[in-house]
């Protein structure tokens, strides 16, 4: 599974301040809070950047952000989740509103 190792230690510099768990899966990286996935340093093969889990009902609102497309899985696009391309999470300042996003958004279900 090659997935970008910097933005996983990236990932987890802005979540340091909480408690999250990380798992392989979908060929990348996935931090999961409250066992909720949060957010994942997608693989090279999905294209990388990051898979974010928003609000149902913001979905097509957020998808009018720079570098945001759908989460599209077998052929078909997933309500509540976002795929933010690498050239939109560059800096700390472009990445943290978006793992803080899938933090609070994963943090407020219940747990598992």
């Amino acid at each position: 599974m090659a997935f970008d190792e910097a933005l996983a230690q990236r990932v987890r510099e802005q979540l340091a301040d909480i408690d999250f768990t990380e798992q392989r899966m979908f060929g990348g990286l996935a931090f999961l809070v409250g066992g909720h996935m949060a957010v994942a340093v997608s693989g090279s093969a999905a294209g990388g950047g990051l898979m974010v889990r928003v609000p149902r009902d913001d979905t097509d609102r957020l998808l009018d952000e720079p570098f945001t497309g759908p989460m599209v899985m077998r052929g078909r696009p997933m309500a509540g989740w976002l795929r933010v391309h690498a050239d939109g999470v560059g800096t700390a300042g472009e990445l943290a509103p978006w793992v803080r996003r899938g933090a609070e958004y994963a943090g407020a279900l219940p747990p598992k």
